[in-house]
């Protein structure tokens, strides 16, 4: 089986495994940016200010000038351009969310009524001077007070929501789809996607974030939350040119803006910044770390003052315990840790081969999936009490202490315990259900607050057996540190602690979920119960061998980017490399020379030898840079196509004025009249003097080298091309995607899964083979009836 299909499929014939060839193929249109160049780049455009800074402005004899003065003064002002940047951004985030938050939940309360006061407001601005929810609100009007009708107007608006969100992603922006956070993982560590950061992707999404929520699809907000502040982040940084221009700089940015979605999706600024560090982040600096900070601080102090559910609180689900924990309880802590851990490995599993079939089947019908997922999750979940309502407003329920005002629907009383117990189960397990064929479809979809509202119900689901268990045996020795006149079991903790526990399984994240539910509780004293907790998870996901879902969906659609575990052990990178290879000379090539191999092929750049009778390594060039350099000479007009072109510095350009200053590489990221005035004196119909764009010490290594020492190259030091070498002499090129291409060649025997894969798969395509054949078999039924007529 095929290392980066293991997940997916059975042993494969000839077709599958060439379309599993196909999958990889299918990113050679995409690129990569190189680091290692990007890092050349910025170094020569800061030394280049650093050079015009110390002339620029001075008279004649060096002395200070109004216009000195100024240029120190812009320079002070250049200097926080990136801190105005990032708190912009900040507060674009906080007011998008606050947007969504409002209309969400408009959105949500209008399938089930609407407000004779007006329209505009949701059931809680309504009924804003009515104490207790379910006391009798006059100005809320149900839609009908007969139970099918109001259950046939709410699966109607479900699907129309559904419609309208897969419809507007289809046609204006397929990015919108989907949680977001894979590819973003991706971007950052370098991979480029056009369009999917764009202000078409923002607006599509934010747009059709709400109606997703409401229509009741079993999916989130919280994952495409990050997506749209990603978004933002990109947008205004290509606003400032220091940041466009600069693919580090603006993947700091980015970096920042997924650190402020998450905070602003939970009310979590610090969990925020470490979930930037622990998932989203290749490379993490500290200074990415501050910027992080100070973006999602920004976002939530933005997203508090605009108050959008005028309680106070960032999001629905807060709480706050007075209780404290006991000892006796770490038992079923402990279990709700195991269920953490195996519905993670279940969603995972089950999920990936949805997506399978997905793309197999669905590929062409995202709209029409939607809308019948939609009203599938309508007429199943309305009968149960916890899947009618909202997941958040689920979850502020299920966390609430009893007498806090958490006793729903009469959740807290003792003669409904084991009805509730019940309903509890039923709703984990059909959400379960209703979460692994929903998360993937072609609408906005996240998995955070799907996953969390499982762990919850389970959890209130074991709470209120564990307080029953209380109730019937009071003196028990394991109750003995009880006091019997406070209430020793707390359901609304259990719930807490599963909701960690599920939302930890499924994406593989520890230190965040335990700051974020800290956050969020604000009790310092179950954050060791939620430590246990995550801990047990853990190790239970790294027993079975699980991989968080946003790792699987990379390695799922073939993304070009290294896996942080992938090892190939004994094999040298020779086995790997391209070894036919279009490579330039020194010297000896003519401007017409250069221009037909720029013309036959489409690679992305070219190593440079010293002669076509030697293979020793000179540099290596990008195809973009030499492609700028022949284009402007010729437009200026002193270059001719038999003009030869030098790549390799010569003798004579040290007694050059203007050359001996120049190192090679030093042209590389020149602003446009730099480029020109270096262009002035390199090009002539002599020479075409091309070095100053050559890196002269590309990153190589030996043909002998493990290819695992490769990756972990190309992991920390982000080149996109390595040469392989021997003893100067070029031996070959390795590319990520050669190493990714050998991965899915490579035959691995050992690499076997803990379960094996495709069962659900193979009942998803009996159950499409029956519905394609009753439904033609019903249309030629039709067709009979229609000629009998």
């Amino acid at each position: 089986m095929s290392r980066e299909r293991a997940h997916y499929r059975r042993p494969q014939d000839g077709q599958e495994y060439e379309e599993e060839l196909e999958q990889i193929r299918r990113y050679e249109d995409f690129t990569t940016i190189d680091w290692i160049q990007d890092s050349i780049i910025e170094r020569n455009r800061r030394i280049r200010d650093a050079d015009k800074a110390r002339t620029a402005y001075r008279g004649v004899h060096g002395e200070i000038t109004p216009a000195w003065v100024w240029a120190q003064c812009w320079k002070l002002l250049t200097a926080g351009e990136s801190w105005f940047m990032i708190t912009l951004v900040g507060i674009f985030i906080g007011v998008n969310a606050a947007f969504i938050a409002i209309v969400t939940e408009w959105l949500s309360d209008i399938k089930m009524g609407y407000c004779v006061e007006g329209w505009w407001l949701n059931q809680q601005f309504c009924c804003w001077e009515v104490e207790s929810k379910g006391e009798f609100c006059p100005s809320w009007h149900p839609w009908s007070t007969i139970t099918p009708i109001r259950w046939s107007v709410y699966v109607a608006f479900a699907g129309m929501f559904a419609f309208v969100a897969a419809h507007l992603v289809r046609t204006m922006a397929k990015y919108a789809a989907g949680s977001g956070i894979s590819e973003i993982k991706c971007i950052l560590a370098g991979f480029i996607m056009q369009g999917f950061l764009g202000f078409a992707t923002f607006f599509i999404k934010s747009l059709t974030l709400p109606l997703v929520i409401a229509s009741g699809l079993s999916v989130g907000k919280e994952g495409p939350s990050v997506h749209v502040a990603c978004c933002i982040g990109a947008i205004v940084a290509s606003w400032f040119q220091r940041f466009s221009r600069s693919e580090s700089k603006m993947r700091e940015i980015i970096t920042a803006a997924s650190a402020a979605g998450v905070a602003v999706a939970f009310g979590s600024p610090i969990g925020g910044v470490l979930f930037s560090i622990e998932e989203m982040s290749h490379i993490f600096s500290i200074k990415t770390m501050w910027r992080s900070f100070v973006c999602a601080l920004v976002a939530t102090f933005t997203l508090s003052v605009m108050n959008p559910f005028r309680t106070g609180k960032l999001v629905l689900f807060q709480v706050t315990y007075s209780r404290s924990w006991h000892f006796f309880e770490i038992i079923f802590f402990v279990i709700l840790g195991i269920f953490g851990g195996l519905y993670g490995a279940f969603m995972v599993k089950f999920n990936m081969q949805v997506a399978a079939f997905r793309r197999k089947h669905l590929a062409n019908h995202g709209v029409a999936e939607a809308v019948i997922l939609a009203i599938l999750t309508a007429i199943v979940g309305y009968p149960n009490r916890f899947l009618r309502i909202d997941m958040t407003e689920m979850m502020s329920i299920l966390f609430r202490e009893c007498e806090g005002g958490g006793d729903y629907d009469n959740l807290c009383q003792l003669s409904a315990q084991w009805p509730m117990v019940n309903s509890l189960l039923l709703a984990s397990f059909i959400r379960m259900g209703l979460v692994v064929i929903s998360y993937g479809s072609k609408v906005p979809a996240g998995i955070f607050v799907p996953s969390m509202a499982i762990g919850a119900t389970f959890g209130r689901m074991v709470g209120i057996i564990v307080k029953s268990i209380y109730r019937a045996y009071p003196q028990s020795g394991m109750f003995a540190v009880c006091d019997p006149d406070i209430p020793c079991i707390t359901p609304g903790t259990y719930a807490f602690l599963g909701a960690a526990a599920a939302l930890s399984g499924v994406m593989r994240i520890t230190v965040t979920v335990v700051v974020v539910m800290f956050e969020l509780t604000g009790a310092l004293t179950y954050i060791l119960p939620t430590m246990m907790v995550i801990l047990v998870t853990k190790a239970v996901g790294d027993f079975i061998g699980t991989r968080g879902i946003a790792e699987e969906a990379i390695r799922f659609n073939g993304y070009p980017i290294l896996d942080q575990v992938d090892h190939s052990s004994d094999v040298a990178v020779s086995e790997v490399m391209k070894k036919d290879l279009t490579i330039l000379y020194a010297s000896g090539m003519t401007v017409n020379d250069v221009e037909a191999v720029l013309t036959s092929t489409d690679v992305k750049g070219f190593p440079i030898v010293a002669s076509k009778s030697s293979r020793a390594l000179s540099g290596y060039i990008g195809r973009t840079e030499l492609r700028y350099v022949l284009d402007k000479a010729q437009h200026m007009g002193d270059v001719t196509p038999e003009t030869p072109c030098s790549f390799s510095r010569q003798a004579s350009d040290q007694e050059d004025f203007v050359l001996s200053g120049i190192t090679s590489g030093s042209a590389l990221g020149a602003e446009e009249e730099v480029a020109v005035e270096l262009l002035e004196t390199t090009a002539s119909n002599d020479v075409l003097k091309v070095w100053p764009w050559v890196n002269q010490t590309p990153l190589t290594v030996s043909p002998r080298l493990p290819l695992e020492i490769v990756m972990q190259l190309f992991k920390r030091m982000g080149p996109r091309v390595i040469l392989v070498e021997e003893q100067g002499s070029l031996k070959g090129l390795v590319t990520v995607k050669d190493v990714l291409r050998f991965s899915v060649t490579e035959k691995s025997e050992g690499d076997q899964q803990l379960w094996d894969v495709g069962e659900f798969e193979a009942i998803l395509e009996v159950m499409w083979n029956w519905a394609v054949e009753t439904a033609n078999t019903s249309l030629e039924w039709c067709r009979r009836m229609t000629r009998r007529r």
